[in-house]
């Protein structure tokens, strides 16, 4: 079998982090607005951020 670099087995993994109480606020908020869930959210800001570096 080859192994392919770069990817993971499987393509999600759990992160579990605390958030100051207003930025999850403005978090949903956002998604509530966006028609998004609170994971899309996340995973476009930090694709976004990561991107511009």
């Amino acid at each position: 079998m080859t192994e392919i670099k770069d990817q993971c087995q499987d393509p999600t993994e759990k992160l579990t982090i605390e958030l100051p109480c207003q930025m999850l606020e403005r978090i949903e908020r956002y998604a509530k607005e966006n028609d998004m869930n609170i994971q899309g959210v996340l995973i476009e800001a930090l694709d976004n951020l990561l991107r511009k570096n």
